[in-house]
């Protein structure tokens, strides 16, 4: 049976993924391009999700331990995650102000489900900002987690993951036209920075995530 702190864990795995999730990129455009050519998009999304689960367990257990009788060390990565998550929330301030428009088409040459997949393991791991966000940003959130709700971080963070993808891949066609209007990504980003700023918040006075 599930208790308090694991549920509150898995909320804050779930929000957090989320909200760094959801923003414009290569990554997202791909899988996006990819559903909307119907094209080999349980593969990409089972790659993309897969990635992100790996390296966010990853980067929780490795600095749950590094952290482990590191108090000073915990502290110092605590006040960098908020400043992190706190500029991420002010820039998803600013999108909000100027949304970008959705850039992805449903055209182009087709491609073999190997070259389709060595290209989407190139955008997500050569792309720096995928370890900056999910090994030390989430890693940071999640090792501060209390002990024994670590796994239920993850699972959050893990199925807002697949939430993401899944509808974004299998959805694209639906999700298209209404990504294509500012208003959509200004209500969007307005509630990312609402959530990246709130955890900002929490994180940088030193309550428990």
């Amino acid at each position: 049976m599930l208790h308090t702190a694991q549920i509150t864990a898995f909320g804050t795995g779930l929000s957090l993924c989320l909200s760094l999730i959801v923003a414009i990129g290569a990554q997202n455009l791909f899988v996006l391009q990819q559903g909307l050519q119907r094209r080999h998009v349980g593969a990409v999304v089972a790659v993309c999700t897969g990635l992100d689960m790996l390296l966010m367990a990853v980067g929780v257990s490795g600095l749950a331990l590094a952290l482990q009788g590191q108090p000073a060390l915990m502290a110092l990565l605590g006040a960098a995650g908020a400043a992190l998550l706190a500029a991420y929330g002010l820039a998803a301030l600013r999108r909000a102000w100027r949304p970008p428009l959705l850039a992805a088409r449903a055209g182009g040459a087709p491609r073999t489900l190997g070259a389709t997949l060595a290209q989407v393991l190139g955008i997500s791991l050569l792309n720096p900002h995928v370890y900056l966000d999910t090994v030390l940003l989430v890693g940071t959130v999640g090792a501060r987690q209390p002990l024994g709700t670590q796994a239920a971080f993850v699972a959050g963070a893990s199925l807002g993951s697949a939430i993401w993808f899944t509808g974004l891949g299998f959805g694209a066609r639906a999700l298209a036209p209404f990504f294509a209007r500012p208003a959509a990504w200004r209500l969007l980003d307005a509630v990312i920075a609402a959530i990246m700023l709130l955890l900002a918040a929490r994180l940088a006075a030193g309550i428990t995530l």
